[in-house]
Parts: structure tokens; C-alpha cells; sequence
């Protein structure tokens, strides 16, 4: 994702050392809005491969990153996952331990891990076929995490979108305000003391999934980033799912709509419920929740824009997604909703 924090190769050195791991080179990546990433190739490795994925967590305080690890290591062996390396220099023997000193580094008090690469490539595009498997591996991950008990030591605390929302929506158009004020109460509205909840993934998009497209399976090969896995309801983590792999996103810039398939939603929900049955609650809240995980989105990338900003962010290497495709399809979703 995009680098914040820049090292130098003895820093590498050192830190790839304390894993175990003998370092020969860092390369940037640039995909993502938060954090620092590095691919890792070692000395072992043929010119232009890599075997590892270096992590500066740039705002998760460390003991949010320890409790990653944990579930990481839960889930590893039901799900493809990238689970972190443990230092080599680390006492405990327990593969689920918590322990900051275990799975992780600090710098500047920033936590630091390093992971296998996983193989597969990012999706530029989904199938149905796609839809139907993610929706499966959702509900892996949602049953398995169920054995972490009690679920809020795991999960880190959700953001106080609440809070962007009264900063942001300041400066909207009245009518973009009014969208986002009437989503925000129908979602408030909801019986959501009903809804079944846990350990969520809720940014499960498909930049944050490998896969082999090599042939017709098109076999996932890798969940990625779990540095906001929190406890909320199972529809939320499902919403925010389906909207990225169930969208084709245009250029806002241009003027072009977003385009929200059905058949691949009806696809994904089938997938889910082969692992993991909703309830009727769910199901009936399901279509306010699509509208409200792209609120949440839309606020989160304008978030990253406010802070971006106030910082002092800037260059090629730092990525921003844009906030108005989130928008157009929170008023698609509404549309929807109030059509019913």
C-alpha cells in the first residue's frame, strides 16, 4: 500500500533479521491509502521475485496488530491467509498468543510484521463465479473468528464514523447531505439489537483478494489486510463485500454512473448462505445496510483526503480513491431502498 515512513536497506536489514529472514532488497508498493508496504526479496531469491510482504502499520497502535496476528493464525489453515512470521528471538511457543513481542516489531512506536507473499493477482474485474466463492470464504471467516471468545478482545474498536460525518457533512451540497442524514436515520431505524454479530473483516474489497485466473476455476488464493477487523453485525461485513465485488466502478470525473450488478449480489448471498444461513432479519435489513457500507466508504475516503491534507501527505506515492464513487452508489442503494 502506500509508503509513509521511508527506511533504509540497514534498517531492513535488521528488522528482516529479527524474523528470521535474510534481506536483499525493498521494494515500494503503492497500492492502499494507510499504511507502508514493502515487497521483500531475499537472498535467496531469483532476480524479480519476491517471498515477502513488509508491514509499517502507519495508525494501528501495536496491540492492534498483535490481536491480527492472532486472528490470522486462527484463520490460517480454513482460509488462505497471509499469517505473520514470529521473531526469532520471540519465548512464547503458543501459535495464538497475543503477545506484542511474538509476531511484530516497534518503530517509533509503529508496529512492524512480515509475511509470506501469497500467490495469485488482484482482480481487475469479477464473475459471478467469483461472487459465489468470496461469499463462501465470508462465511468461513465469520463462523471461524466465532471461536474467539469474548470476540471484543479480538476486534479493535470501529471508527467513530459518527464523527466524520458531523465534520464533513459541513461542507456538502445540501443534497448530498440530506442523502447521507437519510441513510444514516433508516439504518439507526433498524432492529439491529436482532442482528447477529462478530468478528468482521469490513474491508473486504477485491484489491484486498488473490486470485489464480490462470483457467476457468478461478480459485482465490489470498484474503488480505485485517487491520480493521472488528466486531459488528455479519450484514455490515456482507454489504461492504458485495458492493465492491458486485460493482463495476466508472470515473466520477467524466460523469459515469457506477454500475451495481444484481445477478453477481444474488450469486454472492447464495455462496454465503451454502456456508452460513442469514436470518430473516438479516435479510430484510440487507438493502439498507448496502446503502450504509457505502456511506461508511464514502466517509472513510473522505477521511483520508482531511488527514491527508492535514498532514502534509503528498506525492506520487500516496493513493486516494475517490469519494464521490461511493457516493453515487449509497444513492443507488437509497434508490433501491425507497423504491420497496
Amino acid at each position: 500500500m502506500s509508503v509513509y515512513t521511508q527506511l533504509l536497506d540497514s534498517q531492513f536489514t535488521d528488522f528482516c533479521q529479527a524474523f528470521g529472514v535474510p534481506f536483499a532488497k525493498a521494494i515500494p508498493i503503492t497500492q492502499g491509502i494507510k499504511n507502508s508496504n514493502w515487497f521483500i526479496q531475499t537472498t535467496d531469491d531469483a532476480q524479480g521475485e519476491y517471498s515477502y510482504v513488509f508491514t509499517l502499520f502507519e495508525e494501528r497502535p501495536p496491540e492492534d496488530i498483535a490481536k491480527m496476528a492472532t486472528i490470522l493464525n486462527r484463520l490460517k489453515g480454513s482460509l488462505p491467509v497471509a499469517a505473520p512470521l514470529a521473531r526469532t528471538d520471540a519465548q512464547s511457543t503458543d501459535p495464538n498468543s497475543k503477545t506484542d513481542e511474538l509476531y511484530l516489531i516497534k518503530y517509533q512506536n509503529k508496529a512492524i510484521t512480515l509475511v509470506p507473499c501469497l500467490p495469485g493477482v488482484h482482480p481487475k474485474q469479477t464473475t459471478t463465479d467469483m461472487c459465489h466463492n468470496m461469499g463462501q470464504a465470508l462465511a468461513t471467516l465469520h463462523n471461524t473468528l466465532q471461536s474467539l471468545t469474548p470476540a471484543e478482545e479480538y476486534g479493535v474498536p470501529l471508527y467513530p464514523w459518527n464523527q466524520v460525518r458531523d465534520r464533513e457533512i459541513q461542507f456538502m451540497p445540501a443534497d448530498e447531505a440530506k442523502l447521507m442524514q437519510d441513510i444514516w436515520q433508516r439504518y439507526e431505524a433498524l432492529p439491529l439489537a436482532s442482528l447477529p454479530k462478530g468478528l468482521c473483516h469490513l474491508d473486504m474489497f477485491a484489491d484486498n483478494t488473490l486470485w489464480d485466473l490462470s483457467d476457468d476455476k478461478q480459485t482465490l488464493t489470498g484474503l488480505l489486510d485485517f487491520t480493521e477487523v472488528s466486531v459488528e453485525h455479519y450484514v455490515m461485513d456482507i454489504a461492504i463485500t458485495i458492493n465492491d465485488f458486485c460493482t463495476t466502478w466508472g470515473d466520477a470525473e467524466d460523469g459515469e454512473t457506477v454500475n451495481f450488478n444484481t445477478q453477481k449480489m444474488q450469486a454472492f448471498i447464495t455462496g454465503y448462505q451454502s456456508i452460513r444461513p442469514l436470518t430473516p432479519a438479516e435479510q430484510q435489513a440487507l438493502p439498507v445496510m448496502l446503502a450504509m457500507a457505502a456511506v461508511t466508504f464514502w466517509l472513510l475516503r473522505l477521511n483520508v483526503i482531511y488527514y491527508n491534507r492535514e498532514q502534509g501527505r503528498m506525492g506520487d506515492n500516496i493513493m486516494v480513491k475517490n469519494p464521490d464513487l461511493m457516493k453515487r452508489l449509497a444513492a443507488y442503494h437509497w434508490s433501491q431502498v425507497t423504491d420497496i
